[in-house]
């Protein structure tokens, strides 16, 4: 089976705790601070692998967690970093954010690596709280909590050469007689419903990779039938084969069913009319096709357009050979680089990182008599401290001084024994003489 699309939740490794701890050796009665930091949590990465093909494994795990780092030791012993999660993905994977809907990332060569979910920071020991006014700290960090995320990921065929054309029209035959793919062919629409690939060896040493692409219909741009997921596949090749039945079976039209399936890719991605496209007459054995591919070219004339058109039967294979000659001369003079998305903020091709915001901005509401703090840099430094020994908490309010919420405070009308709600935690307003 085919899959091409899915959705799964990425965490990095939560940071480990920093330690309160003190010498307390021999011969050193007064030893001083030796809690050690905590190791930092792995990150999410993923990694492409030119052996997978599809996004099948994602059907069966969807959550992916990195291991937390250690806990700090004492004698000042650090805590170790853990290792990171590596996920395999195939070439052509776009990562996007589920919430936002930002790409992330778009992975199309081998090897090529993008962390999704950071882990956190591991938290700080007490030898790291020394100062010259408090030389035994009972301050201890916890480990910061990994990011995560929901991520949607797609996967766009990488292939040179897309076939493209209503259903039926004979793109599957051709290319299972070019290469040594074995699509699935019957006489009835929507047979292909996945991408086939297949390597076609030219017979002059050249070859290249050819996609079969499931047929497409009215309105697939906004979804219709297999809509997006026939498109999305479409981006990634270099050339487009269109391919049309010139027998005009099922009384359809070659020349409205050509105009169609332009429009559709025209109003899918403008980008993709500019792409080289090559126009193949498919089933020209059939008595019919003669005469339908005369008035095909009188259209195209009265309409201004000049194309090569290739006349082939890909069930007796005539005139298959020149197509192929034709198709590799054409990739020979197109730069074999992929189409890839937009990616902001991309600074490294193998790893790409995105910086955490250490924004110390905060809001204060009043809810009856109770004052709301909101504050992401607040939020983290609650999960961070250790409001087990005094020295946290007093360092907690410190800085919480220090950034001015307590003139704040003060300023709307905080008063002694006034109730102060930060995240889920509730503290008691002092006024300090």
């Amino acid at each position: 089976m085919f899959v091409d699309k899915a959705k799964i939740f990425v965490k990095g490794g939560d940071g480990g705790d920093g330690v309160v701890a003190f010498r307390r050796e021999k011969y050193v009665p007064e030893g001083g601070p030796a809690g050690g930091d905590g190791g930092s949590g792995g990150d999410v990465i993923f990694r492409v692998d030119e052996g997978l093909r599809t996004l099948m494994d994602f059907r069966y795990q969807k959550h992916f967690k990195a291991p937390r780092g250690e806990k700090g030791r004492n004698k000042a012993q650090h805590g170790a970093n853990a290792e990171d999660m590596i996920v395999r993905v195939p070439p052509g994977t776009v990562v996007i954010d589920d919430d936002t809907q930002e790409v992330i990332a778009d992975l199309t060569w081998h090897g090529q690596e993008v962390v999704v979910a950071h882990g956190g920071r591991g938290g700080r020991g007490n030898m790291r709280f020394v100062t010259s006014q408090h030389t035994a700290p009972e301050i201890a960090e916890n480990g910061e909590d990994g990011e995560e995320r929901w991520v949607v990921l797609e996967l766009k065929v990488m292939a040179d050469v897309g076939l493209v054309g209503f259903p039926s029209v004979g793109k599957s035959t051709l290319l299972s007689v070019v290469s040594a793919a074995k699509p699935k062919i019957a006489a009835y629409h929507f047979t292909t419903l996945t991408p086939n690939l297949g390597v076609v060896d030219v017979g002059d040493g050249r070859s290249f990779v050819m996609a079969d692409l499931p047929g497409l219909i009215e309105g697939a741009h906004v979804g219709v039938g297999l809509g997006h997921e026939f498109l999305r596949h479409v981006e990634r090749t270099r050339v487009i084969v269109h391919v049309v039945d010139m027998s005009a079976a099922d009384g359809r039209d070659p020349y409205e069913d050509f105009n169609k399936i332009n429009e559709e890719i025209k109003l899918y991605n403008a980008k993709l009319e500019q792409r080289p496209q090559l126009l193949v007459a498919n089933k020209m054995d059939m008595p019919e096709s003669a005469d339908n591919l005369e008035l095909f070219k009188e259209q195209l004339a009265a309409d201004g357009r000049e194309l090569d058109i290739y006349e082939i039967s890909a069930l007796t294979r005539s005139g298959v050979q020149e197509l192929l000659y034709r198709i590799a001369e054409l990739l020979e003079s197109i730069p074999d680089v992929p189409e890839v998305e937009e990616v902001a903020d991309v600074e490294e091709r193998k790893v790409f990182r995105f910086e955490k915001r250490e924004e110390m901005d905060y809001t204060i509401r009043r809810e009856n008599d109770t004052f709301i703090v909101e504050s992401p840099s607040i939020e983290r430094l609650i999960k961070r401290t250790n409001f087990s020994t005094q020295d946290g908490i007093m360092r907690f309010a410190r800085i919480l001084r220090n950034m001015g919420i307590d003139r704040e405070l003060r300023s709307r009308g905080a008063v002694d024994g006034q109730t102060i709600r930060i995240a889920d935690f509730e503290f008691e307003f002092v006024e300090r003489e």
